[in-house]
């Protein structure tokens, strides 16, 4: 008897992958076309951010997908996401400098292991896989200069936060499209531990 695993969880978490990311890249060009934005309003928009998309990377974690290149590391940095999110938006003082070095961390976190993963990738035979790498570089150079927050105005600080979550967002958008395959009949692993 054939076996398959429901592919909703795996729907979930790409469909919210690329909801969250097209969500940081409107919120990232907003910043760019006006840095005079409210320091708390962004630092609220990332805490709760942070707090969702934490949550779609822990269901990418256990949904299983075709691939398993996507959501690999998502565990660890799902819970991370969570409670960063939780931190930023109890921490109303000194929003901006906390959102720029959590958020800048979790930038180079996340670009470092998007390197890894499109190399994976290509050695799955993954054509795009060059898209993600170009834009975990461009997002990890991002993440340096948001935890380095040059003592500039803090609108240059919101110019740099907006072209992050751009580039996150556009990094995630590739990862969710290239390297998430959502298979109908993918068979459950009790199948494979059967015919094995």
């Amino acid at each position: 008897m054939m076996h398959t695993r429901s592919v909703t969880s795996i729907r979930i978490a790409k469909y919210g992958y690329i909801f969250m990311s097209v969500l940081f890249c409107v919120a990232g060009i907003l910043m760019l076309l006006k840095p005079g934005i409210s320091v708390e309003a962004v630092g609220l928009f990332a805490g709760l951010s942070m707090i969702v998309f934490g949550v779609i990377k822990l269901i990418g974690y256990f949904s299983k997908d075709l691939f398993r290149l996507a959501f690999q590391y998502d565990l660890q940095f799902g819970i991370l996401l969570i409670i960063l999110g939780v931190i930023t938006i109890f921490n109303p003082g000194d929003v901006m400098n906390f959102v720029s070095i959590t958020g800048g961390v979790c930038v180079i976190i996340n670009s470092l292991f998007k390197i890894g993963i499109s190399l994976e990738a290509k050695r799955f035979g993954i054509r795009e896989w060059w898209l993600t790498a170009l834009f975990s570089c461009i997002a990890g150079i991002m993440g340096i200069l948001l935890v380095g927050r040059p003592a500039e105005a803090m609108n240059i600080m919101v110019m740099i936060t907006g072209t992050a979550f751009l580039i996150e967002g556009l990094l995630n958008i590739s990862v969710a499209l290239s390297m998430v395959k959502i298979v109908k009949n993918q068979r459950s692993e009790l199948a494979d531990m059967e015919n094995y």
